[in-house]
């Protein structure tokens, strides 16, 4: 653990940012201020030690435990794992900087929304989302046109105008028939931006367009509990249905990870994480029960 909160306090110290160690509710938290509103941050580190499946159990529950509890009188806390930290460093320093409020920001009034081919997709979100690609029918790209006000680009920084910025991916509709007719639901598949930037309102911008174009009748999200609890889903109208157990994930000696499926044999030697689950989310857009 001493290497992982070193390394991120030292990324910290080096941005500018002062840093506390403490204990809460038995797990160590780093605790430190946003940059513009100074309100409080905490970043939850996780190192990567077990060897078994069981133990994987046991780690998973005190931490969700702790961030559950740490969100009730903070913000919920940044979760920073090992492997994510090492095989995944621009996309989590960013994700990081961003927590604290250092960002490029941008408005999504100033983008614009286009159908985008799967490997353009792919690459972005090989790039920017911690699951990479996935499988989808729809890929819809969010493309800076312009800045304007004081979210004017400076001495260089920021994505330039005609710059992809974001992608959502949706899936094929599942139909049912429900009461004599047929209900088309989709899956909200991925949503990610450039690392260091951030869109206000980008992702009902894109979502706005899914809807526009594929007219479907609900559509259903999970926000993994290893990022956020979802609050942003809520802000878009969605709301929440349920909860998705927890995935187990080998790790290699490469710091990947791979979801443990049942009936697989485990390996000697690797180590194993178990993720936080994820919340459900709805949004009805046909009214049924």
């Amino acid at each position: 653990m001493a290497g992982l909160i070193n390394d991120i306090r030292e990324f910290l110290a080096f941005h500018g940012f002062e840093s506390s160690l403490q204990v809460r509710n038995g797990l160590e938290v780093l605790a430190t201020s946003a940059r513009s509103s100074g309100e409080s941050r905490l970043i939850l580190p996780l190192s990567l030690d077990a060897e078994s499946l069981e133990e994987a159990d046991k780690q998973s529950e005190a931490a969700y435990e702790a961030a559950c509890s740490l969100s009730e009188t903070d913000e919920y806390p940044l979760i920073i794992t090992e492997d994510r930290w090492i095989n995944q460093k621009e996309m989590m320093q960013q994700r990081l900087l961003a927590h604290l409020e250092v960002f490029i920001p941008i408005y999504a009034r100033n983008c614009e929304v286009r159908r985008i081919d799967k490997s353009t997709a792919a690459k972005f979100l090989s790039r920017t989302h911690s699951y990479g690609d996935a499988s989808c029918r729809y890929r819809y790209g969010l493309f800076l046109k312009r800045y304007t006000g004081a979210r004017k680009m400076h001495q260089g920084e920021g994505p330039l105008p005609g710059e992809l910025v974001a992608v959502a991916t949706f899936s094929n509709a599942r139909r049912w028939n429900k009461e004599g007719k047929e209900i088309r639901s989709h899956e909200w598949t991925r949503y990610a931006s450039l690392p260091g930037v951030r869109i206000n309102g980008g992702m009902g911008k894109l979502l706005k367009e899914f809807i526009r174009e594929a007219e479907p009748d609900d559509i259903m999200t999970y926000a993994d509990l290893e990022w956020s609890k979802g609050d942003v889903y809520m802000r878009l109208g969605f709301t929440l249905e349920g909860h998705k157990a927890p995935v187990i994930f080998e790790v290699d000696d490469q710091w990947k990870r791979f979801p443990v499926k049942p009936g697989m044999t485990v390996s000697t030697g690797n180590l194993y994480f178990r993720n936080f689950g994820s919340n459900k989310f709805r949004l009805k857009l046909t009214d049924y029960e």
